[in-house]
């Protein structure tokens, strides 16, 4: 890799982990199953789902060993390596007890985190208020209003052979790291080197489930990106659109490829060709 430093902060070894950068530090942490004893004793954590619901939770399990931290130990150990003292954050304490650091983000976010400490293990969680869940639109007419996304870049090429790409994870995967080369999720078992394509698209390319194929990035910059080895399988999937999983075609995303405002890469929607793979088929 050509990152001069990097520094990762992990519960368990993935294959990220294998690729150091010049100078390379992985510091293993106490993962949430795991009991956390800090200097005021064991200490709960605070989780929010993708429904904006806050939940506790508190190991349960003795730590693998007794050389292992937790992140916030970690981080403001970082910290108090890194930074100047700062009165008004005192990292002992707030390591030595996690709530405090709730009391802290309740005193900045009163709005939302009200009686933090004391709602954290409510059955179900708490949640946070969200205007749009109580159906209630802070816009200028009080309604919903729904906006149309500028054209693609002009980079992009255009043509009734180009597919859009969605790039996926697997539910035996968590963000980059893979877990299990099944998609129960999909139907997919025993690999995830695999396209998945509507059964009309796969007739009119006169492809056949099974075929190897090669996906090549539509865009004129001048970069040449292409990914293969991909089989071919039919799947209830608009057509025109195909889906394969991520990090894998993450190479097939140029870095100029993303949302205006947020800079987020534009994985789901990558202009591609697909084309036999005759490397595959060799």
């Amino acid at each position: 890799m050509k990152m001069r430093l990097s520094v990762q902060v992990a519960t368990k070894l993935n294959r990220t982990h294998l690729l150091p950068a010049e100078i390379t530090h992985l510091l293993p942490c106490l993962g949430r199953i795991e009991i956390d004893r800090q200097a005021t004793g064991p200490q709960a954590v605070s989780m929010e789902d993708s429904t904006a619901c806050i939940h506790g939770s508190r190991g349960l399990r003795e730590p693998i060993s007794e050389d292992i931290r937790s992140e916030p130990f970690i981080v403001a150990s970082i910290a108090k390596a890194t930074l100047p003292p700062n009165p008004q954050v005192d990292w002992d304490r707030w390591v030595g007890d996690y709530s405090l650091v709730r009391d802290a983000i309740e005193a900045t976010y009163s709005d939302q985190f009200k009686d933090f400490n004391e709602r954290m293990f409510t059955p179900g969680g708490f949640p946070r208020p969200l205007a749009a869940r109580e159906r209630k639109w802070k816009t200028p007419n009080g309604k919903a209003n729904f906006t149309v996304p500028e054209s693609l870049n002009n980079r992009i090429e255009q043509g009734p052979d180009i597919f859009q790409l969605i790039t996926a994870r697997a539910d035996g995967q968590f963000n980059t790291t893979i877990y299990s080369e099944d998609d129960r999720f999909r139907g997919v078992k025993g690999g995830r080197q695999v396209v998945l394509m509507n059964k009309a698209d796969i007739e009119r390319l006169k492809l056949r489930e099974g075929d190897r194929v090669k996906l090549s990035t539509a865009v004129d910059d001048g970069v040449k990106r292409e990914y293969g080895g991909l089989q071919v399988m039919s799947y209830d999937i608009p057509e025109k659109c195909i889906l394969a999983y991520y990090p894998e075609c993450n190479v097939l995303i140029p870095l100029w490829h993303y949302a205006k405002e947020s800079k987020v890469p534009a994985a789901k929607s990558v202009p591609v060709r697909i084309s036999l793979d005759s490397r595959a088929e060799a």
